[in-house]
Parts: structure tokens; sequence; C-alpha cells
């Protein structure tokens, strides 16, 4: 619409916005708040409900989106939004990254940053503004369906590599055309499920959010993140949707976030149809807007329901205001209202390039972790051989592209426009990598040697309450003895067995969370067989949270996670195997040996009679922090440059590595923290700090880190994060395990000018 001040762009984006809202009724406002799906009836949303963004949107639906807002009488522009959250997820071929979890391997935020960069630039070619992605839930359990989508279970990592995502997606601002929005989601405590059900109540104190729950979100805060998503659940009793301490008071009063607020799914209709805190949607729209609330996602009766509140006198106009002036203000910096960020189809071959594969593919090297190798890797054909050497691939997953995409990628079942996920051609399966990148002469051998299981309809229907499809219920698959037999004769003829074992897109998403963590349907009977042949067993798990593994894993020759690597992820696995590249991958996530030992995150509470149960170890099968090399890397020398500090001051350290291998390494250096004594109880240790060094073989470098003492803080009984004086322990190392980490001793004073320097460290 034109003749009017708030089109003009030579005025400020304050007075643009004044000048638009003052003209809207009160149905084009509450329309603004309303985010919908765009599957539904395009007419309905856009027309006669006037939404201010959609998402869920088709390539064709996001043309005749637009058409339509043309037709209305403001043709205030919408905000195109979806779920790219390791890629640009339903976009036939566009470029799909490693998981969240399986980032978080590369300890790297570099890399992370340059694949958020490029999914930007793919997600901005298509006339999409918004991600809802970084996640920086913590997972604690990994029962929860969602671990996949996290980056672990430890808070400071997660921050740094949530700000670096941040700044992936947000480029250089908005006036950078391939910038889009990032959400920091889901604010806060998620994923602290009761039994690892999805959005179950969590059950967190104030102390618990600030001490562990809400840092990494404040640090999006600080890295510029522009909008926010709120999570499912209630806590203490309270929806977050309704949470107006935790919304106003925490995060826009102390933290100073003026961005937008976009709740989950039906947050608001379920807050009346599924927790039942309120009788009805009116109630709920004025409980959610009171709260802070800017887009209400996926509820169409608030529509009706915050019109009726304010003629009812329940709910002021002027707050209503308040959400449209950050809905607006939001749109017209991303210039939506002068023409700009239109698709143009040059833009389009940003799409799946070769530039962005090969991102893709450097973080798919570095996302693997080599968690156990008894030699055989990398592989080395004997020269007495005669023969070339042969290689069986065996396993449900060794070709299965879907699981090796992961959940949010096409046929991972939340769009109905790619039933058979993105093109084949464009993944590399574990198979396609070692058929593509061994020798000619050698011979590869495939035999699936299991299934994992099927899906059925769920008998209670099609459809839950909200009109999502009901999650199908999984059926473990039995094992079949001929499978079993080819597998067993494939590997019985091969020099190495290559057995990729996992999980599927059936037990990964939202409501998908499992009760077990084993191996499901014949893969546990698979490897049981195989370890029972005299060739070297090499288990590759390509699965979206960390499994309990069966007995017969301690006869396998080497282990390597690799969680769910993305479109590049076969052709990273086979190089690994073959020597090509060095593994460098480092745990984000600890592994249980039982799901009764659960919780096993590293950074636990002190204080519990005992260090085990009656019946098994406390210890994980793998820690937060774990992964090998192909050579060995030595530490020693831990020292500080100073053994007294004060608040205002610096942590400074230094450590020194020795490659004493005969092979080049890339090494995660970690520093933790113990604070000694506290006021309140705590946890044993903390990541403060990481760094990764390259070193050649024999080569010693010296590695410093720096922590500033502020995050050498505890949260007090009084909900106060402070940073209490007294003796500290830095502890260094190659993984959170005890054994493998240096330590030294500072203290924290009163007065940063009494020091002493060069306090020798105590070291193991």
């Amino acid at each position: 619409m034109t003749g009017f001040p708030f089109s003009d762009p030579s005025l400020s984006v304050d007075e643009r916005v004044a000048d638009l809202l003052m003209r809207m009724t009160l149905a084009e406002k509450v329309g603004q708040m309303l985010q919908l799906d765009a599957r539904g009836d395009l007419p309905d949303l856009v027309s006669e409900k006037l939404v201010g963004s959609l998402l869920h949107a088709s390539p064709e639906r996001i043309r005749e989106a637009a058409v339509l807002v043309q037709e209305t009488r403001l043709r205030i522009p919408l905000l195109m939004a979806d779920d790219c959250i390791h890629g640009h997820s339903f976009w036939p071929g566009a470029t799909i990254f490693p998981t969240q979890l399986a980032m978080a391997c590369t300890w790297n935020p570099e890399i992370v940053e340059r694949g958020a960069r490029a999914t930007a630039v793919e997600v901005a070619a298509t006339g999409l503004h918004w991600t809802f992605s970084p996640v920086l839930c913590i997972a604690r359990d990994p029962r929860w369906g969602r671990v996949d989508e996290t980056f672990g279970e430890d808070p400071y990592l997660i921050g740094e590599l949530g700000a670096a995502m941040i700044r992936g997606y947000q480029g250089r601002g908005f006036e950078d055309p391939t910038s889009v929005l990032a959400t920091a989601k889901h604010f806060a405590g998620y994923s602290e499920t009761q039994g690892g059900r999805d959005a179950s109540e969590a059950d967190l104190s104030r102390r618990k959010l600030r001490s562990w729950f809400l840092p990494p979100f404040e640090r999006a805060v600080e890295a510029g993140c522009r909008t926010f998503m709120l999570g499912y659940q209630a806590i203490d009793g309270v929806p977050i949707t309704a949470n107006k301490w935790l919304l106003n008071e925490v995060l826009k009063g102390e933290w100073g976030f003026s961005g937008t607020l976009v709740t989950d799914w039906d947050n608001v209709g379920r807050m009346v149809w599924e927790q039942h805190v309120y009788p009805s949607h009116v109630d709920a729209a004025v409980a959610a807007i009171e709260a802070g609330n800017d887009f209400v996602m996926t509820t169409p009766e608030f529509f009706e329901a915050a019109q009726q509140a304010v003629r009812e006198g329940k709910l002021g106009e002027d707050l209503i205001d308040e959400s449209v002036r950050r809905i607006l203000t939001l749109k017209f910096e991303l210039g939506l209202f002068d023409g700009a960020r239109v698709s143009e189809p040059s833009m389009l071959a940003a799409i799946g390039s070769e530039e962005h594969a090969r991102i893709n593919l450097a973080m798919a090297r570095q996302s693997l972790v080599l968690l156990r190798n008894n030699g055989v890797l990398p592989f080395a054909p004997d020269p007495r051989e005669a023969n070339a050497p042969t290689v069986a691939v065996i396993g449900p997953n060794a070709d299965d592209q879907h699981a090796q995409l992961g959940d949010w990628a096409g046929a991972s079942g939340q769009i109905p426009w790619l039933p058979d996920g993105h093109p084949r051609e464009l993944t590399f399966s574990v198979l396609d990598g070692l058929r593509q990148y061994t020798p000619e002469d050698w011979t590869i051998l495939h035999q699936p040697g299991a299934e994992i299981g099927t899906e059925i309809l769920d008998p209670a229907g099609e459809k839950l309450r909200d009109g999502q499809p009901r999650p199908k219920l999984f059926i473990p698959a039995d094992p079949d003895p001929v499978m079993i037999g080819a597998a067993v004769a494939a590997a019985e003829q091969a020099d190495w067995a290559v057995v990729v074992l996992g999980d599927t897109v059936a037990l990964t998403g939202e409501s998908k969370s499992t009760a077990t963590l084993e191996l499901q349907g014949a893969q546990t009977a698979l490897l049981d067989a195989l370890v029972e042949t005299d060739t070297p067993v090499i288990v590759v798990l390509i699965q979206s949270k960390p499994a309990v593994l069966p007995p017969s894993i301690n006869r396998a020759a080497a282990i390597i996670e690799a969680f769910n690597p993305g479109m590049q992820g076969g052709r990273a696995i086979a190089e690994l195997l073959l020597g090509h590249i060095e593994p460098s991958g480092r745990l984000p996530i600890s592994f249980p040996r039982h799901a009764g030992q659960l919780p096993v995150y590293y950074n636990t509470i002190r204080g519990q009679h005992g260090e085990r149960y009656a019946d098994l170890t406390q210890e994980p099968q793998f820690v937060f922090g774990e992964g090998l090399s192909y050579t060995t890397i030595d530490y020693a020398d831990l020292r500080l440059t100073q053994a007294q500090v004060g608040p205002d001051d610096v942590v400074t350290a230094t450590v020194t590595l020795t490659n004493s291998g005969s092979r080049p390494a890339t090494e995660t250096v970690q520093a933790y923290i113990s604070d000694t004594v506290t006021s309140a109880t705590w946890a044993n240790r903390e990541l403060k700090a990481f760094t990764q060094a390259r070193l050649e073989p024999g080569q010693t470098v010296d590695v410093e880190l720096t922590i500033p003492v502020a995050a050498c803080s505890i949260v007090n009984a009084a909900g106060i994060r402070v940073v209490e004086p007294g003796t500290f322990e830095l502890l260094v190392g190659r993984s959170s395990r005890d054994q493998d980490l240096l330590k030294a001793n500072f203290d924290v004073v009163e007065r940063s000018d009494d020091r002493t320097v060069g306090r020798e460290s105590e070291q193991k």
C-alpha cells in the first residue's frame, strides 16, 4: 500500500511502525500475532485470519501466500518460517548437515557457524526469513526423543555452539539479504522431562534453572538472537507460555531481550485442552498476551479469543499493541515492506552448491568420534597377502539415507511434499563411501544382516487433538536367521567387517521418546553372531542419541560414533576407516551402560551414599569429552600464571602436549573448574574452556587456556549467581574422566592485588 507514511522508506522504523499500528483494526493486530500452518486453507489464513506469519510452506504455497497478501487491506508482508534445523530441511536438494548432536562432536564453533551461514544462504534464497534453530536444551535423559536436536549435556558447550550458529544464521545483519532470523529454543527447561517423556512437566526449581538451563539462553541474548521459542512444558505448575517470571522478569528484564517471542505448536491451546489450566481459549489468550508472547503458533482459536477478551474488558488492547509493535519492527528491519528478500531464480543456484557440500563434508569429518580402536584402524592391507582386501559392509544403517540424515530432513514425517526424502544421489551412505573411495581392486561385499523395525498406525487414531499426525507405534523386528547367516558368510570372506548399527527416524523426534535405550530389532543378534567370526568387527553407530550397547560390543575391534552425520557422512566415515583423515571428534554427551543409571551426565551434584549401585557401576560406558585419535597425545606440566586471583581477573594456564605417535592429530584440550567448597551444593566439575591444537608426529606444543574468574561461579541458596572466595581446582585434559585430567589449584581472594605467583600444580 502506497501513500501512507509507513510506506515511506526514508522514515525511521519507529515512525513507520507507529503510523501503521494506528491504522490497524483490532482484527488486523490480532492476526499479526498468529503464525499458522501453511498446509491449511491459505485463503482463510491470509485473507480471513490476516496472519502475520506462516510455517511449513511448500515452494508453491510461498508464492500463493504472497499473492493473497496483496489482496488484503494493508498488504502487511508475511514472515515465512520453518524448522531448518540442520539445513533447509524440507527443500528438495538442499544441503543437509549433521544433526546438532553430531555437530557438537566437532567441539568447533567455527565449523558450526560456517554450516549455519550456508543454511541461511539456502533458506533466504527460497523466500523464507526465519529458522526455528538453534536448540539450546540440555540433554540429560537420552530416552527423550529430541536428544538429536541438542548440542548435548553441557551448558557451556551448548552456549558456545549456539552462539556460533546464531552468528551464522543472522550474518552481518538484516541489511544482508542472506541473513535469516535465528530462534533460541525451547525456552527453558523443556528437556528436563519425566521419564524421558516429551513435553512432560519439568521438575525444576528457579535455582536449578538459573544454575544450568538458563545460561545457554543468556548466551544467545548476548549473541544477538532476535527470536525465542517457548517450551511446551510447565514448571512448578505454570506453563512456560504463561510464565511471567521467566519471560518478563528474567528474559526481558534481567537480560534486556527486546526481540520477539513465539510459542511452540499450539502452546496456547494446550493450556486449555491438554494442561487444563484455563477453562477457555479467551482466558488462555489473556494469559499468553500478559506474559509477553508475540507470535502464537498454530492456535487458530486465538484469533477470535483475543478479540473477545478485549471486547469483554479482560485484556487491554495496549498489550496487543506492544506485541504487534515488536512484530512490525522486525518486518520493517528485514525490509519486507520495501520489496527486500524476494526470492530470485538466480539465488536458487546456492541450494546444494559445491561450496556448501565442502562445508558439509568438513563438518561430517570433524564430527566422527573414535571410541575404541585395538589397532585395526585405519585399514592397512597386509603386504604379505597376494590378493587385494575385501571389506564386508553390514547392518541396517549401512545404506539407509534416512537414518543418516536423521530427523527434520525430508522424509522424517513433518511435511508431505518429500515422501521419499531428499534426492538419494545427494547422500553418501557408508556403503556408497566405501565403494567409491577404496582402491579399485578392493572388493566390497554388502549384506543388511538385520532389520530394526516397522511402524503401525496407533489404534487411538491417526490425528492428535491439535490436528497433528499421531505418532505411529514402533514394532521391533525379530532376528532373521537367513539374513544373519548371509551377513556372517560375508564377514567370513572379508578382511574387515564394518557393521553399521543404530536407530531410525521412527524412533526419533517429538512424541517419539523411547522407554529403552538398547539397540532395537535384530541388531544385537546380528552383532552377537558377527563377533564370533575371526574377522575384525568395526562398529559404526548411526543413531539419534546414545544407545546402551550389548555385551558383544566389547569384542568389537573398533567403535565409531557418527550420530546422524548428514549427506556427506558416509564419505567421511569411509575416509576415516581408510586413514585419509584423522579422527578428531569428542562426545558432547555421556553414554549410559543401562537405562537404570540415568541420569549419567558428567556435571552431577556432589553428595550421595557410596559411589555405585549394588548391582552396577555408576560410571558411564563413554563419558562427556571422550574420543580417540590415530596417535597418542601426552599431557604434561600444567601451570598457572597466578595462583591467587581476584573476582575481576582471568585464570591463565598452560599445558604441554606432545604427539608421541606417528600420525598427525587435532586435539581438543578441555578445561574444567571445581569449586572445592561451596555455600550450596554444586557440580563436581564444569567445563569452562576448550581449544583445539594441531600436532604433527613428534611435535610438542604449549597450549594456553584462559577462564574469567567471573565464570567460576555458583548459584547460591538465594538463587543469586556469585563467585565465592576460596580454593578452586583447574582440571585440564582430554575428557571429563578423572584419570584423563591434570590438576592445579588456585585461590580466589576478595582483593585482586593480593596474589602470589608460581605455585606448583598438583598433577596426575
